[in-house]
């Protein structure tokens, strides 16, 4: 049985679960998300808990059954709680602003400023001091993509380690050109 899968998921007070066959609805403070899961998955709520089970142990039903869970808990803790990826800015002359819109504008060294739009549900925040940028939201999926297209934008490289970064991410720095003479 899957560890992860038949952990039960506590909804918390103020979050509103709605089952319909495999449709699942969860609307909270933060926002409402909704998401279609696999057939084969049964999803029971009882009380304050909501459970998933499969029907059987084969091998398809066994990789869908912790994942499903996964799925469904990231719901509630995002309509709850919200997800939130920091980045941070390494580089002379490198930084990052929010403009009036709420766009994130970046100076990465390019010979123009590259704006970023956020999606419905996302927010930028940007500290111009610990040059941090700060991707939120409710939605774990978008959150992390939208951290990734921040971080494509001029990813580290290993040399200097200039670029964009996850804060908890570790540059493997390589040597450069050996000795001169």
């Amino acid at each position: 049985m899957s560890r992860i899968g038949r952990m039960p998921i506590a909804i918390p007070k103020g979050v509103e679960v709605e089952i319909k066959g495999n449709n699942i609805r969860v609307k909270g403070p933060k926002g409402e998300l909704s998401r279609t899961l696999p057939a084969a998955m049964i999803i029971e709520r009882e009380d304050d808990t909501i459970t998933v089970k499969r029907p059987n142990d084969e091998r398809q039903n066994r990789a869908l059954h912790g994942m499903t869970r996964a799925l469904v808990n990231n719901m509630v803790t995002g309509v709850s709680a919200g997800f939130e990826k920091v980045l941070e800015i390494n580089g002379v002359g490198y930084r990052a602003e929010l403009d009036p819109k709420k766009n994130l504008v970046l100076y990465m060294g390019y010979s123009h400023p590259v704006v970023m739009e956020p999606p419905s549900g996302i927010n930028f925040d940007v500290d111009p001091k610990t040059r941090q940028i700060k991707v939120q939201g409710h939605d774990k999926e978008m959150v992390g993509q939208v951290a990734a297209n921040v971080r494509k934008v001029r990813p580290p490289e290993p040399y200097h380690g200039k670029g964009i970064k996850y804060i908890d991410e570790t540059i493997r720095r390589k040597a450069g050109k050996a000795g001169k003479a």
